[in-house]
C-alpha cells in the first residue's frame, strides 16, 4: 500500500512526470525521473537539486542531464543511472530544502522523494546506493543534506553552491518571508563539522565568474583549515546553464567510484 493518497504518473520523451500527494508538505509535489534506455536495474540512484526559481523539470529540460548521461552510459564510463529531479516544494522564489514551520521541505527530499521512487520502481533494493548533488540553492541543500544523512546517500556534492543560509536573499524576492517561515537558519560547514566522523565522500566546484566563487573558495579554505577532506574544483564560467549543463559529468564520474 503506498504512503500517498494520490500519486500521478506519466511519460514523455523518455522522462516520468509524477505529481504525489505530499505528506510532508501537506499538498502536492513533483518529480521527474529519467531510467537509461533499454535498463530496469540501476547500479545507483542520484538525487538532482534545481535552485531557485525553477523545478522538478530544470535539470532535465534546462541542463539536458539525462542525454548526459545517457552518453556516459553508452560510453562505459559510468554505470546504468536513474536520475531524480525532485521539486524544492515550491516555496515563493525557493524553500532551501529546509525544515520550514508549516512545511518541512528537508523530509520531502530525504524521506517522501526517495519513497516514491522506491513505489514506482519495485524492483529497486534497499541497499541501492544513493547519490545527492544540486546546483545554487540546490548545491546548498544538497552538501547540507549530503552531511547531515550519511546513512542515506554514499557521497554528494554541489555546484555553484550557497554555502550559507543568509546567501538566498542574493536570488530571492523576500527573504524576510523565507527566514521566518524557517525552523533554522544553518551552514553547509556546520553540518558538514556536526557529522565529521561519519561524512560520506564530497566534492564541489564553482566558476571563476560566479557571484558565489567567494563563499565556496571561503568553504574550501575552512575544510582545509579543519582538516576535512573533500574535492575543491574551480572551473572557467559564471551562474548559468552553460556551467551547470558542462561540469554535471563530474560529479556523474564520481559518483559512479562508490555504485
Amino acid at each position: 500500500m503506498s504512503e500517498f493518497f494520490t500519486t500521478e504518473k506519466a511519460v514523455f520523451h523518455r522522462l516520468e512526470f509524477i505529481t504525489v500527494k505530499s505528506n510532508a508538505l501537506k499538498k502536492r509535489a513533483d518529480i521527474t525521473l529519467f531510467k537509461p534506455e533499454d535498463c530496469y536495474n540501476f547500479a545507483g540512484i542520484v538525487i538532482l537539486l534545481h535552485g531557485v526559481y525553477g523545478s522538478h523539470w530544470a535539470w532535465a529540460l534546462k541542463g539536458n542531464v539525462y542525454t548526459t548521461t545517457q552518453k556516459l552510459m553508452d560510453q562505459k564510463q559510468i554505470k546504468p543511472t536513474l536520475l531524480v529531479m525532485p521539486s524544492d516544494g515550491l516555496f515563493g522564489d525557493g524553500s532551501g530544502y529546509l525544515p520550514h514551520h508549516t512545511e518541512d521541505y528537508e523530509k520531502w527530499i530525504v524521506e517522501e522523494v526517495i519513497q516514491v521512487v522506491k513505489e514506482q520502481n519495485p524492483q529497486i533494493s534497499d541497499d541501492i546506493p544513493i547519490f545527492i548533488t544540486g546546483l545554487s540553492m540546490g548545491g546548498y541543500g544538497a552538501m547540507r543534506l549530503g552531511a547531515k544523512y550519511p546513512e542515506k546517500f554514499k557521497a554528494f556534492s554541489g555546484l555553484s553552491s550557497i554555502t550559507e543560509f543568509s546567501q538566498m536573499k542574493l536570488f530571492v524576492e523576500d527573504f524576510e518571508k523565507l527566514k521566518v517561515s524557517v525552523i533554522l537558519e544553518t551552514s553547509v560547514l556546520r553540518e558538514i563539522l556536526n557529522n565529521r566522523t561519519q561524512l560520506a565522500p564530497f566534492r564541489f566546484d564553482c566558476g571563476s565568474d560566479d557571484l558565489l566563487i567567494e563563499a565556496n573558495r571561503k568553504l574550501h579554505f575552512d575544510l582545509l583549515e579543519k582538516n576535512v577532506p573533500h574535492i575543491y574544483k574551480e572551473n572557467e564560467g559564471g551562474h548559468t546553464w552553460e556551467y551547470w549543463s558542462e561540469h554535471i559529468k563530474e560529479t556523474l564520474l564520481f559518483f559512479n567510484q562508490y555504485c
